[in-house]
């Protein structure tokens, strides 16, 4: 896990970057006025911010003409850019933003069919973020753009990527976009995003699957997104579960993503005479008590178990999460995937791993995506809490409460509209949100 000293550290620069988008510029004596910090700790924050590029140090035209020695003040760094994540899943493409105040101002996703073009999959992909960004994009390009993809892709450090397709994806998002692109695999990057805010937030040994059309998922292994040598890290479902089972589109036999996809699982019901033709209908199946969809659900969760089980005894994750649109489906499947890996990797252990639902939802690999084309390091990047017209109309001094963790996902906002006699309440509720103690 993360030590105190680096949970502190982000905390620090994410305090300023806070008090920075609230109050616009600042000078150094204001900025200490306001976060509580000693001087020291709030030099080291504000000097990691700058090497890093997002605050930048000027001395404006007036002070330079007054006596002394002229004060610096401090500001955002609009050169950093909007930056951009978009996943293109099998069925849908999201999309997220992060601002040049490094926080994440929005996610929004749109649906289409299996079969839908890529250059329309890059328009709607265009027109979301263009809504994101009330227009912005029309007369300014983004400064990176952040993709997920569907499959195996390797580490884009690299060289050229091995998969044409990847490649021509690339080359259409960055000409609609006019921006440079970084391109990665979808689950890989959801897993780093559910390490940052989600259900893994600060754990160094993560083991994240996701249950969708597709069935795949991603390691961080010691802090640090694992591709493997031609990055097919993480294609768990891929891992043969009935030998003699159903083909797989990858050409095997019997894989995990025969049995545990949504596809397979919505077969499998309609086989035992149930009638759901989508997920919210086999949710209803559920609810209602039907014993053929809980017989489903809990099959699929037994052979998810026994991947889990396999592939932890192999890295021996601290946290397995599962996330994917099946484990909207109820208690079912996640009972069953528990009960099978309490038969194994679980059993007599002393360092049991935590198996935790995913927290962050529909948008995880938009927000992966994003992490991978930012500076690091990802702890000065905010989640936003309210629209953008909310925000600007905040007056003085606003904190706001988003936390995503293991335990606990809250969207809310405490304000502070006075800065005098309520001067003190606002410092006090800076340091509970960000964890800083009175004097450092």
């Amino acid at each position: 896990m993360l030590t105190e000293r680096t949970r502190a550290s982000a905390s620090h620069k994410s305090l300023v970057l806070r008090l920075l988008r609230e109050h616009g510029p600042l000078t150094r004596g204001e900025l200490g006025s306001l976060c509580g910090l000693s001087r020291t700790v709030l030099h080291d924050a504000v000097g990691a911010l700058m090497d890093n590029g997002t605050v930048l140090a000027s001395i404006p035209e007036a002070a330079r003409r007054k006596r002394g020695r002229p004060a610096e003040v401090l500001t955002l760094n609009p050169g950093t850019g909007l930056l951009l994540g978009i996943e293109f899943a099998r069925r849908a493409v999201r999309v997220a933003t992060m601002d040049s105040s490094r926080e994440i101002v929005g996610a929004v996703g749109e649906a289409h069919g299996p079969d839908t073009p890529w250059q329309a999959r890059v328009d709607i992909a265009w027109r979301l973020a263009d809504t994101l960004t009330s227009g912005t994009l029309r007369s300014c390009a983004p400064n990176g753009v952040g993709v997920g993809v569907v499959g195996p892709v390797g580490p884009p450090d690299h060289g050229p990527m091995r998969a044409s397709r990847h490649n021509a994806v690339s080359e259409l998002v960055r000409e609609r976009f006019g921006a440079r692109v970084l391109i990665d695999n979808n689950t890989r990057l959801a897993a780093l995003a559910e390490t940052i805010w989600g259900a893994a937030a600060g754990e160094q040994d993560v083991l994240y699957l996701r249950l969708s059309h597709g069935v795949g998922g991603g390691l961080m292994v010691a802090g640090a997104l694992h591709r493997g040598a031609h990055g097919r890290s993480g294609e768990f479902g891929h891992i043969t579960v009935e030998p003699d089972g159903a083909p797989c589109e990858c050409g095997g036999t019997g894989c995990l993503e025969t049995v545990a996809s949504i596809g397979a699982v919505l077969d499998a019901y309609r086989a035992a005479g149930g009638t759901a033709a989508d997920v919210p209908e086999l949710v209803a199946a559920v609810r209602s008590g039907d014993r053929k969809a809980h017989a489903v659900l809990e099959r699929a969760g037994a052979h998810i178990g026994r991947v889990l089980d396999a592939v932890s005894h192999a890295v021996g994750p601290g946290v397995i999460v599962v996330g994917g649109e099946l484990v909207d489906a109820g208690p079912a499947l996640m009972r069953s995937i528990e009960r099978t890996l309490n038969t194994g990797v679980l059993r007599g252990s002393d360092g049991r791993p935590t198996v935790r639902p995913a927290g962050l939802g529909d948008s995880a690999a938009a927000l992966g995506a994003i992490v991978r084309m930012a500076p690091w390091p990802p702890g000065d990047i905010t989640l936003c809490g309210g629209s953008r017209a909310k925000r600007e109309k905040r007056r003085n001094y606003a904190v706001d409460r988003l936390a995503v963790s293991s335990s606990e996902h809250e969207r809310g906002q405490e304000h502070v509209p006075q800065r005098g006699h309520r001067y003190g309440e606002a410092r006090t509720a800076v340091r509970r949100r960000f964890g800083t103690p009175e004097r450092l």
